[in-house]
């Protein structure tokens, strides 16, 4: 049987394995998941799906299944699917069902992890605010309210997906549900109400009798038969374990990267670093790893958690616009595949650890006379080691493990990566720099005179604006004697952006960061003799998402005081009118509708102010690559595309390299219509909506540097092995390869440097070193031009001879993709 109809067969095989024919078994034991009695090592990925779009998530989901994954992991997000009590959302990215069913149909399981407290970078960790206004209620602890609520939306989860059929005690994917999320961070924070909590949400969720596991992340107390599982970078190392022998080593986020705020530089994580600590898990009996996040994407609208970027974890093995994150996503995939050639002795093996050296180790499976397999650890960070295992001696990068599937020949290590490095560019689709195509409409200022809202105290910002708008309008007036050259304005916040207007005129703004919670405005004025009117801007950019006492939590304006020469008056208790959100965001001036509903002004013909909206057509990109909208001219706002909200931006806030912490915002294509697009800008500060442009996202470059002392791609292993057994001799084909594979639709047009010697330097710079074989621009170009996919073995013959006897061979190629 050919190749290729093995694998088609197979994979037919697996897809009907978890497509609704007939219930599956899912228990546990000490082990691993049992699923149809079968022990499983399973690895999982988490794709938000209101971080995509559902056109987005049949390309994502069978992306993570070439990556060698097992499982789709997602969070339940309460306050989209009800943002008001008993009215539901399920439409467009908030159907959880058929993101579900999309897994499911690829032969994927699915975990669903319902909290419905999440986190998560997402704003008010996942409650809804209405929440807030519940008479006693607690969030998180021992109390009644929280309590029926919380088992009201879980039920209505469970019941959809019993509804569906999508559990696999029904024929479905979903193999495992979560309850809760990491909290045994704040559970002494209830002191008495934390741990009784605790066991009714196990219990309530054991209740409800979903035919699957339960688990709780970070939750090392957690009440049988739930199993505690483990968050963080390194669950092999950190990990106490499970706290029953009869339940398995879950780890339920393994960070790819971490969550970015405003003002802070990009988390970047190695994928070598990320293989070390699942291949280090999976060694000491770990069976479950999911990478938080394998897709990212992006947070629409006003989703994101406070001072959270509007770009989710871009790391990610999969980026924010679904293009593969290389080399992070190909070594994963070698990873994955190594393991499951271990699966036999691991799964049914005795398993057994040794010291190798003093920071070297290995963990060792052995089944029946033939199966075994070994993990050889080096935990040293800065050496180099040999060590000798079963009579043989094996060769350790620092901090790395080689996996042995037969414990005699290496098949992967977790420091050499072998797989492509791939470049991300950018091109510009469209300026909108034309000055006749934009309109604008200025944010009526209000002042205490236009509010209706009135209070004779400072109101908290929250518990006002009811999560309705990021902003809330704090205004006074108030009678001025004297005529003093100068007066000073002191206002404290708790808010995230404070702007200050006086008599309509703008005098200030300041703003606080993830790190410093409470901005402080101290500004000189001018005032009027008679009545001045004040008015302030509070505004927040994402609510917050985590800690005890989420309920208690406070922002927007704190303290007023105007300070002048003859005397300080302070305004904090005061007759004070409220106005809750911008007028444009009260006539939906973002959508089609709604802009008509006002007077568009041509951009520039009035004197510019801060709160402006501004207007403009488009027409979308031709061709089928990410469309992204670079606004490093603007300062900080909202944008909305044909009525969609792509997001908030704050591009005036820099990391301390002095760049912004991010200017391309992902516009969806399925946004997109294929001309006159709407764009709305709200804009709160001095940008320049002529420097923004329409721009695509593609992958054009891929480069690949492989030595001979790196390993063969994984999959030659099982050939070897065969061969080993069978013969007692080398499988001579199996050696070191580079290999290149441009995206869809585009083939390598030029090979931008090959050099097979000792080149100098990495896939962003490189140049030729003393050894350099002269066949090695030819040999690429003839192996690699004009094709998508080439493959070429880092080896003396390939290139005609040896270019130097004795100097150890790399290979390097950097092509570009057209």
């Amino acid at each position: 049987m050919g190749s290729w109809l093995f694998l088609f067969l197979v994979g037919l095989f697996l897809a009907a394995s978890v497509s609704g024919v007939g219930s599956r078994n899912v228990t546990y034991d000490g082990r691993s998941l049992i699923i149809d009695g079968q022990h499983k090592i399973l690895f999982s990925g988490s794709i938000h799906y209101p971080r995509s779009t559902p056109q987005m998530w049949p390309s994502l989901i069978a992306k993570a299944k070439a990556g060698g994954l097992d499982v789709i992991e997602t969070l339940v997000f309460w306050n989209l699917h009800e943002p008001q009590p008993e009215q539901f959302d399920f439409s467009g990215q908030r159907d959880i069902v058929r993101f579900i069913k999309e897994i499911q149909a690829q032969g994927l399981y699915a975990c669903i992890r319902i909290g419905p407290f999440i986190q998560g970078e997402w704003s008010y960790g996942g409650l809804p605010f209405w929440l807030h206004d519940i008479p006693g209620i607690v969030y998180r602890s021992d109390n009644e309210p929280f309590k029926y609520q919380m088992k009201k939306f879980v039920s209505k989860i469970v019941n959809m997906m019993k509804a569906e059929k999508l559990y696999a005690s029904q024929g479905g994917p979903i193999i495992l549900s979560q309850i809760e999320n990491e909290y045994g961070m704040v559970e002494a924070a209830f002191r008495d109400k934390g741990p009784p909590y605790l066991r009714w949400a196990a219990e309530m969720a054991v209740g409800l009798q979903t035919g699957v596991p339960w688990v709780m992340c970070k939750q090392n107390n957690a009440p049988d038969p739930v199993i505690n599982a483990c968050n963080g970078r390194r669950c092999g190392e950190t990990f106490p374990g499970p706290n029953s022998p009869n339940k398995p080593a879950i780890w339920t986020e393994n960070w790819t990267s971490f969550y970015q705020v405003y003002g802070d530089e990009p988390d970047i994580r190695s994928a070598e670093d990320i293989a070390f600590h699942v291949a280090l898990f999976i060694a000491k009996k770990g069976s479950y790893v999911n990478y938080y996040m394998y897709h990212g994407g992006t947070n629409f609208g006003r989703t994101a958690a406070a001072y959270v970027l509007t770009s989710y974890y871009d790391q990610a093995p999969l980026d924010e616009y679904g293009l593969f994150r290389q080399p992070k996503w190909g070594h994963l995939k070698e990873l994955h595949a190594a393991i499951k050639f271990c699966l036999n002795p691991m799964l049914s093996g005795v398993y057994t650890s040794m010291a190798l050296g003093k920071s070297q180790e290995a963990f060792v499976y052995r089944g029946n006379s033939v199966d075994c397999a070994a993990f050889l650890v080096n935990n040293d960070t800065r050496k180099t080691v040999v060590v000798t295992f079963q009579d043989s001696l094996y060769e350790l990068p620092p901090k790395s493990i080689s996996i042995l599937p037969d414990c005699k020949t290496v098949a992967f290590n977790t420091a050499k990566v072998s797989t492509q490095y791939n470049t991300r560019a950018v091109e510009t689709s469209k300026k909108l720099d034309s000055i006749v195509k934009w309109e604008e409409y200025k944010e009526t200022i209000p002042t205490f005179d236009d509010t209706s809202l009135r209070a004779d105290m400072l109101l908290e910002h929250m518990n006002t604006t009811k999560d309705n708008s990021d902003y809330l309008w704090y205004t006074f007036r108030f009678q001025n004697d004297f005529s003093d050259a100068e007066y000073v304005l002191n206002v404290t916040s708790s808010a995230h952006v404070l702007h200050a207007f006086v008599n309509g005129s703008f005098v200030g703004s300041t703003h606080g960061s993830f790190k410093t919670k409470t901005p402080i405005l101290e500004i000189k004025i001018t005032l009027n003799k008679g009545t001045n009117y004040i008015s302030l801007l509070s505004g927040m950019v994402g609510l917050p998402d985590s800690g005890a006492y989420l309920e208690r939590r406070v922002a927007g304006i704190n303290t007023v005081k105007v300070k002048g020469e003859h005397e300080i008056k302070d305004f904090t208790r005061y007759s004070w009118g409220y106005q809750v959100g911008l007028l444009g965001e009260k006539l939906q001036v973002y959508t089609d509708s709604g802009s008509n509903k006002v007077k568009w002004n041509t951009y520039g013909s009035s004197t510019h102010q801060r709160l402006t909206w501004y207007r403009t057509l488009f027409d979308a990109p031709a061709g089928k690559d990410p469309v992204t909208l670079n606004l490093e001219s603007m300062g900080k706002g909202e944008a909305w595309i044909n009525g969609q909200s792509i997001g908030r931006y704050w591009v005036s806030f820099l990391t301390p390299k002095g760049i912004p912490s991010q200017t391309r915002y992902n516009v969806p294509r399925s946004f997109l219509k294929r001309t006159d697009n709407l764009l709305i800008i709200l804009e709160e500060e001095n940008g320049y909506p002529l420097g923004i442009s329409i721009d695509t996202i593609s992958i054009t470059k891929v480069c690949s540097h492989v030595s001979e002392s790196h390993l063969p791609p994984v999959i030659s292993w099982q050939g070897q092995n065969k061969t080993e057994h069978n013969n007692s001799k080398k499988h001579h084909g199996r050696r070191p390869k580079v290999q290149l594979q441009c995206p869809p639709g585009r083939n390598i047009s030029r090979i931008l440097f090959a050099s097979y010697g000792n080149p100098t330097g990495d896939c962003e710079n490189n140049a030729i070193g003393s050894c350099h074989s002269f066949t090695s621009l030819p040999t690429i170009e003839e192996a690699c031009m004009g094709k998508r996919i080439c493959t070429i073995p880092v080896w003396s013959k390939k290139f005609g001879n040896d270019p130097c006897p004795g100097i150890p061979k790399t290979l390097l190629v950097d092509a570009q993709c057209t």
